[in-house]
C-alpha cells in the first residue's frame, strides 16, 4: 500500500468502536465467533460488551458497510491469519494457479484470496490443494514441514501456527473462510489494502488487523494453559490462570500498556468460559486497543512495519 494511500486512508473520520474477534470456521450456538465489543479513553479500554456470531453468515453482518456500528466506524483484532507463507504461494503461482499474481493495481492479498475461493469449492478443497502440494503440483517446492510466515516466528516468547496446517488447529480453513469475507466488504486492511470504495468527505473507518490472542496470554503466563475445548482438562488451574490473566488485563501488567475495565459480572463472565472463546476476543480487543493509539499519535499503519509482506501479512503488535 502506498504511502499516498495511507495518508489518504488516516484521513477518515476516527472509528469510534474497537472490536476483538475470536473467529472460528464453522461456528455453531455451541462454538460460535465471539466479538468483544469496547471503547478507549487514554489508556484505559472499557469492555462494552460481548456477542455470539452462531454463523459465518453473521460474520457477513458484522463486517458489512450496512452494519449498525460501520457508520459510525471501527478497529478490529481479528485471531485469523491474513496471509499464506512466501514459499507456499510462489510455488502456486508458479505450478498451479498463476492467477493468483496480482494484476496491476491489485492488492496481493485479494488477488490470492479470490484465486483460491475461484479453484477451492470450499475448505476441505483447500485442505486437498495444500495436501497436493508437492506431490499433485509443485514437485520438488515443498519442505519437510509447514513453513511459517515471518510474522509467525516473530513472537516473544511463543510462535503461531502455520496457516497451511487444516488440521489439529485449523488455521489454514479459518485464513480461507476470514479473509475473503473481510475482502468482500471491502475493509482496508493497513500494510496489505485499502478499500476500493472511495467516498467524499473521507469516510468512516472500517480497519482489521490480524490479532493473536497467545502474544499477551504467553506474556502473562508463559507456558501456562488457561483454557481447553475437552471438559476433561477444565480444571481448576486453568481457572486460576484465566484469574491471573484478567487480572494482570485489568492492571495493566503488559506491555501493550492498556488497562482493561470491566464490570464484575463481565469478569466473572471471563472467567466462567473454560473454552477461554470470551478471553481471547478481549485478548484480540487489546491489541486492537494498541493499534488504535498509535493511529491516534499519527502512524497511518497503525503500529504495522513499515514493509509488509503483501502475501504473508502480520500479526499485530508482535
Amino acid at each position: 500500500m502506498s504511502a499516498q494511500a495511507l495518508s489518504a486512508q488516516a484521513s477518515g473520520q476516527a472509528p469510534r468502536w474497537l472490536m476483538g474477534v475470536d473467529f472460528s470456521c464453522a461456528p455453531d450456538a455451541r462454538k460460535p465467533i465471539t466479538v468483544a465489543w469496547g471503547e478507549r479513553r487514554g489508556a484505559v479500554l472499557r469492555l462494552e460488551r460481548l456477542d455470539a456470531l452462531p454463523s459465518l453468515d453473521a460474520f457477513e453482518a458484522l463486517v458489512a458497510p450496512t452494519h449498525e456500528r460501520a457508520a459510525e466506524g471501527w478497529l478490529g483484532g481479528f485471531d485469523f491469519p491474513f496471509g499464506l507463507p512466501r514459499m507456499f504461494v510462489d510455488a502456486l503461482v508458479a505450478h498451479r494457479l498463476p492467477e493468483a499474481a496480482p494484476k496491476a493495481g491489485q492488492p496481493a492479498c485479494d488477488a490470492l484470496v479470490r484465486a483460491l475461493h475461484a479453484h477451492c469449492t470450499d475448505r476441505q478443497g483447500f485442505q486437498a490443494l495444500i495436501d497436493g502440494w508437492g506431490t499433485q503440483w509443485g514437485a520438488g517446492t515443498r519442505p519437510d514441514k509447514l513453513p511459517h510466515r515471518a510474522a509467525d516466528v516473530a513472537l516473544p516468547g511463543t510462535q503461531s501456527t502455520s496457516p497451511l496446517q487444516t488440521r489439529y488447529v485449523p488455521v489454514g480453513k479459518m485464513y480461507f473462510e476470514g479473509l475473503h469475507r473481510l475482502v468482500a466488504a471491502d475493509v482496508a486492511l493497513p500494510g496489505l489494502r485499502e478499500p476500493a470504495a472511495r467516498t467524499t468527505p473521507a469516510p468512516v473507518l472500517r480497519l482489521g488487523f490480524e490479532a493473536y490472542p497467545g502474544l499477551l496470554a504467553t506474556e502473562v503466563l508463559g507456558k501456562r494453559s488457561y483454557k481447553s475445548d475437552d471438559k476433561a482438562r477444565q480444571d481448576p488451574d486453568r481457572l486460576m490462570a484465566r484469574l491471573t490473566l484478567i487480572d494482570a488485563l485489568e492492571q495493566g501488567r503488559t506491555r501493550l500498556g492498556l488497562r482493561l475495565k470491566l464490570s464484575p459480572a463481565q469478569r466473572d463472565h471471563l472467567a466462567s468460559d473454560a473454552k477461554g472463546d470470551r478471553l481471547d476476543a478481549v485478548l484480540c480487543l487489546l491489541q486492537a486497543g494498541w493499534a488504535d493509539v498509535q493511529r491516534e499519535a499519527g502512524d497511518a499503519r497503525c503500529g504495522m512495519p513499515p514493509a509488509v509482506d503483501p502475501v504473508e501479512g502480520w500479526i499485530l503488535s508482535a
